[in-house]
C-alpha cells in the first residue's frame, strides 16, 4: 500500500485526466501507468500505442508508461510527437488500444492523459478506478523529474500512414488557398504537410511543436488567439483559415472575409453535408449547443439528439448508435463525422477538409455556404463561482422554478431551458467550484431576457450567484 500523501484526486476527470505538471509529476505518471495496465490487461489487450503532444515534459511521460508496460508484458510502441486524431488512427493497428500524453489546449503548465481501449474511451467510472489503482501503489519521489527531458520525435511513417488515410477519403479537385495555425501543437507539422499534398497553396502559422508556447496557450476558442491568422486570411487572400488546438482534436475555421465561425453555424453546415446523403438519420449535439442546430436538423428530415458535454461521450455515443448516428459536434468545437466517412473520432483538420471538399463541390465560397445560418446572438460559456453553496441543491431549486416557465426541460447535464428563440442553461463543472452557463437566443433583446429569467428563478435564494450571472461577460 502506497503513501496517500498529496495525491491529486481531482486531476481524474469526468473524461480524461488533466492537471498542473506540479501535480501530475513523473511519480503520479508512473502510479497512474499502473493503473491503465490493469485496465488493457482486463480487457485482454496486450498491444498499445504511445503518442505524446507538444509539451516539455510529455515525451518523458511516454517514456515512463511505456516502462510500465513493457515491465508487464505488454508491447507498447511509442509512435512519436502526433496529434491525438493520429494515434487513434495508428491504436487501429495495436487492437484499438492507445495513450496520448496531452493538455490539449490547456496551458504550457499543465499536461495529461487520455486513452482508449479496443476503440472506445473510457467512461468516467473507468477514469476513477485508475484513480483508485494509482493512488494505492503511489510513492512519492521515485521517479525525479529527469533534468534534461528527451527530445519530441516526429516518426515520418506514422504520419505518413494517417496522411493516406485522409488522402484516400477526401476529393479535393481545384486548388485552394489555405492559411493553417498549429498553435505550436503537435497538429501542425503534418496538418501543413498534407494541406499540400491536397493542392494548397499553404500559409503555415505555428506549426512547429514548441512546448514553451511562447504566444499563448494552443487555444483557438479564445478570439484574441487567432488575430494573426485572420490578418493572414486577409492579407494572402485565403479560401479558409484552419486553427487546431494543441493536440489536434479541436478547430475553429475562418471565412474569407476573415470572420471567426462560430461552432453553432459550424455544427449545421457539417449537419447539412451528413444529411444530403444520409437523409433521416441522427445528428448529435452537446448541451452546450444552440437551438438552431435543433432547428436546422428537423429542417432537413433528421433526427437531433442532444447529449451530456464531453467529447469521450460523443465518441461513444457515436460508435454504440448502430450507424444510425451520422454526426456529432460540441460547442467546444469537436466533431465527428459517421456518415460512412471519416474515422468515427474527432478530428479538426479531417473535419475542415470536409468543409472544403464540400465548398468545391458547391461553387461556393465558406461565408455564402454558411449564409443558411447567420451567426446568433449568444454568450460564451460563463464560468460563476459557486460561492460554497451546493451545486445539486442549487440546480433542484432552478428545476421547481422552472415548472412555471413555458419551456422544454432537459435534465442531461444541469438544466436547459429551451424556447422556440433561445436556451439557457447552467450545469455544474465536473472539474473545479462553479457553474458553467450560457445563454443563446435570435436576437440580442431576447437574448437579454433569457439571462433575466434564470437570474429571477435565483435572486431569492442565491443574490449573489444571480447577481454574478448578470454581471458575467
Amino acid at each position: 500500500m502506497g503513501s496517500l500523501f498529496n495525491f491529486p484526486t481531482h486531476i481524474f476527470r469526468a473524461y480524461d485526466i488533466r492537471g498542473k505538471v506540479s501535480l501530475l509529476n513523473a511519480d503520479i505518471v508512473h502510479s497512474i501507468a499502473h493503473g491503465l495496465v490493469k485496465q488493457y490487461k482486463k480487457a485482454n489487450q496486450y498491444r498499445i500505442a504511445i503518442g505524446y503532444d507538444a509539451r516539455l515534459t510529455s515525451p518523458y511521460y511516454a517514456q515512463i508508461i511505456q516502462d510500465v508496460c513493457l515491465h508487464h508484458h505488454i508491447d507498447a510502441e511509442i509512435i512519436g510527437c502526433c496529434s491525438s486524431p493520429m494515434l487513434y488512427y495508428i491504436a487501429r493497428q495495436f487492437g484499438g488500444n492507445g495513450i496520448m500524453v496531452t493538455a490539449s489546449h490547456n496551458p504550457k503548465s499543465d499536461n495529461g492523459i487520455k486513452w482508449i481501449i479496443q476503440g472506445e474511451p473510457p467512461c468516467p467510472a473507468m477514469i476513477q478506478q485508475v484513480a483508485e489503482e494509482a493512488k494505492h501503489i503511489f510513492i512519492p519521489q521515485k521517479n525525479p523529474l529527469m533534468q534534461a527531458l528527451p527530445q519530441h520525435e516526429i516518426r515520418p511513417e506514422f504520419c505518413l500512414q494517417y496522411q493516406q488515410y485522409i488522402l484516400n477519403d477526401i476529393h479535393i479537385r481545384q486548388p485552394f488557398n489555405v492559411v493553417i495555425d498549429g498553435m505550436h501543437g503537435s497538429a501542425g507539422h503534418c496538418a501543413a504537410l498534407l494541406l499540400n499534398k491536397l493542392g494548397g497553396q499553404v500559409t503555415a502559422l505555428r506549426c512547429h511543436a514548441d512546448g514553451h508556447f511562447p504566444d499563448h496557450a494552443p487555444d483557438p476558442s479564445q478570439v484574441k488567439h487567432l488575430e494573426k491568422m485572420r490578418e493572414m486570411v486577409l492579407s494572402q487572400q485565403a479560401d479558409i483559415g484552419i486553427a487546431l488546438d494543441g493536440d489536434g482534436d479541436r478547430l475553429v475555421l475562418v471565412d474569407e472575409l476573415g470572420q471567426i465561425i462560430s461552432a453553432d453555424r459550424l455544427l449545421c453546415l457539417f449537419a447539412q453535408i451528413c444529411l444530403e446523403t444520409k437523409p433521416t438519420s441522427e445528428v448529435v449535439y452537446d448541451v452546450k449547443c444552440s437551438t438552431m442546430i435543433r432547428d436546422t436538423v428537423l429542417s432537413m428530415g433528421g433526427q437531433p439528439t442532444m447529449i451530456r458535454t464531453g467529447s469521450s461521450f460523443l465518441r461513444k455515443y457515436i460508435s454504440q448508435s448502430q450507424a444510425k448516428a451520422v454526426f456529432g459536434g460540441e460547442y467546444a468545437g469537436h466533431y465527428v463525422f459517421n456518415d460512412g466517412r471519416g474515422a468515427g473520432y474527432d478530428d479538426g483538420l479531417y473535419a475542415a477538409l470536409r468543409v472544403i471538399e464540400f465548398i468545391q463541390d458547391k461553387g461556393l465560397t465558406l461565408s455564402q455556404a454558411l449564409a443558411l445560418y447567420p451567426e446568433r446572438a449568444g454568450t460564451e460559456d460563463l464560468y460563476i463561482s459557486t460561492h460554497h453553496h451546493d451545486p445539486l441543491q442549487l440546480l433542484k431549486h432552478v428545476e421547481e422554478k422552472s415548472q412555471a416557465i413555458s419551456a422544454q426541460m432537459s435534465k442531461i447535464d444541469g438544466i436547459r431551458l429551451d424556447f422556440d428563440d433561445g436556451f439557457g442553461i447552467i450545469r455544474a463543472s465536473n472539474t473545479g467550484e462553479y457553474f458553467t452557463v450560457r445563454f443563446d437566443a435570435d436576437h440580442p433583446e431576447r437574448l437579454q431576457e433569457i439571462r433575466e429569467l434564470f437570474v429571477s428563478m435565483l435572486k431569492e435564494q442565491y443574490p449573489v450567484i444571480a447577481q454574478d450571472i448578470l454581471d458575467a461577460q
